[in-house]
């Protein structure tokens, strides 16, 4: 598998902007995954930490999922691997593969493109449980790029760490 992965427009209206920032995001962490083999995925850092490039995969499904349909849309559903809310089980891949990790987060993120087109404005108003206080489409899509960007930085380290692969 070879990701494609379209750099964002240089002028854009701010809602094009965004998505294409996010899209970006997005493919880059399908990128640093492209051409390993589900044991090469599940390799971890270092000791005492468990990450590894599938636990990211499983943990932005997780991200994806509360964000844009349980803070956004308002469903009331559990993550896909927990039932208690526990972020951290999606870190777990030990007995994860690809075609199962991918397909729940490419699921999510089309779940969360859905939702955004659908939104009337980057100001549709959701509830982040968590925080106590509601937020914007504007505020979640933001969000998602920063937690897109900073996992995407330890896929850089991972993915180094697997195969020597460096860049982009």
């Amino acid at each position: 598998m070879t990701t494609e992965r379209i750099g964002p427009p240089s002028i854009a209206d701010e809602r094009e902007m965004m998505r294409a920032f996010l899209d970006f995001h997005r493919a880059t962490l399908s990128m640093k995954c492209d051409g390993l083999t589900d044991d090469e995925l599940r390799e971890q850092s270092m000791p005492p930490s468990t990450l590894s490039l599938l636990g990211l995969v499983r943990h932005m499904a997780e991200v994806e999922r509360t964000w844009f349909r349980r803070v956004i849309n308002r469903e009331d559903i559990p993550l896909v691997w927990s039932d208690e809310m526990d972020y951290q089980v999606a870190y777990d891949a030990s007995a994860s593969t690809r075609s199962e990790a991918f397909a729940a987060w490419q699921a999510e993120v089309e779940h969360s493109r859905r939702i955004e087109r659908e939104a009337e404005s980057l100001d549709v108003i959701g509830h982040q449980p968590r925080w106590g206080e509601d937020v914007s489409l504007r505020l979640v899509m933001l969000h998602m790029m920063h937690e897109y960007a900073r996992h995407n930085g330890h896929a850089d380290l991972l993915r180094e760490g697997v195969d020597g692969t460096v860049g982009a």
